[in-house]
């Protein structure tokens, strides 16, 4: 008997830029030789975080290949990573607080609204008022992996996920390169994405609620997606297909999830992310290594000058 996938569609609407990536058509395929991999949600705040000390509160949480920090940091807070063996990201959406980097003999000053590349080895982060910040690491940093709030799903790797693969060094070497995040939208663009040579964000911002009749649902056949809620509050559709095995059937999830708070969305499973709160809606979403499609589009890495894309597939 032969392996049915569902017909193959194009998973966005024709207004959606996303409608224009190589990877728009495609059928989800109903037979899958290890199963599906599990889906995560974690609620910052709600929880006990995963480190409590001087520097604050930090609440941990992984994916297969991305690890995120989201941290309440006191006044004065220091973020240190001694021998880190890889790029990671620092993520500051609000206008406050600003941080003081130092990496690499470099001292830079990040505020507000901005994100941030730091590079591998020793580094640190002082907040000298505190507040909000998030770190968004590989998954190479195993001190962090092994803190996560749902390690225990990843005591296997997750189906259909390739090993992490970096992309090739940035232009000059690496050092702490800044970025603000107030970009004007353009049209035909999606959203505003940055990478690195280990992860790729995308943050973008709805006004109010998503208009029930223009979701997205699709999928993605070899690496997930982390959804993080920076405002407003945000539901998660998420559809397993049906395979041949009763066992790898997966009732629908649809799970509402206010900031701040992740969603790490499994390889293969029909998804869509709808944002609910009246105003103030931010989701960052966060893939890891960065997406060949997105980086194929013209215009969309807002730092592809600095950060170059394999010469071929990876």
């Amino acid at each position: 008997m032969s392996t049915q996938t569902t017909p193959t569609q194009t998973m966005y609407a024709d207004a959606d830029p996303r409608s224009r990536l190589a990877t728009a058509s495609a059928g989800v395929t109903q037979a899958a030789a290890d199963g599906f991999g599990a889906s995560s949600y974690a609620l910052f705040g709600e929880a006990a975080p995963q480190i409590d000390d001087a520097s604050g509160r930090t609440w941990i949480t992984r994916g297969q290949n991305f690890i995120v920090a989201y941290t309440l940091a006191r006044p004065g807070a220091v973020l240190r990573r001694t021998g880190q063996v890889d790029e990671y990201a620092l993520l500051i959406e609000a206008s406050q607080p600003r941080a003081v980097v130092t990496a690499g003999g470099e001292e830079v000053l990040v505020p507000g609204e901005h994100i941030a590349f730091i590079p591998p080895g020793d580094s640190s982060i002082t907040l000298p008022d505190g507040g909000e910040v998030v770190r968004i690491f590989s998954s190479a940093s195993g001190d962090l992996a092994a803190l996560c709030s749902n390690a225990a799903t990843y005591a296997d790797p997750a189906p259909h996920i390739p090993p992490l693969e970096r992309w090739p060094d940035p232009v000059g070497g690496f050092r702490i390169r800044s970025y603000p995040l107030n970009v004007a939208a353009e049209e035909g663009r999606f959203g505003r994405i940055w990478r690195c040579t280990t992860l790729m964000i995308n943050v973008f911002e709805t006004a109010g609620p998503r208009d029930p009749d223009k979701l997205s649902p699709h999928h993605h056949d070899d690496f997930e997606q982390g959804s993080l809620a920076m405002g407003g509050s945000f539901v998660h559709h998420l559809r397993w297909p049906w395979t041949a095995r009763l066992r790898d059937w997966r009732d629908d999830e649809h799970v509402t999830c206010p900031a701040p708070s992740l969603a790490i969305i499994p390889a293969r499973a029909v998804h869509t992310s709808a944002s609910v709160a009246p105003s103030g809606n931010l989701l960052v979403d966060i893939f890891s290594p960065p997406r060949r499609d997105f980086s194929d589009m013209q215009g969309w890495v807002l730092n592809a000058h600095d950060y170059p894309a394999p010469s071929s597939p990876v």
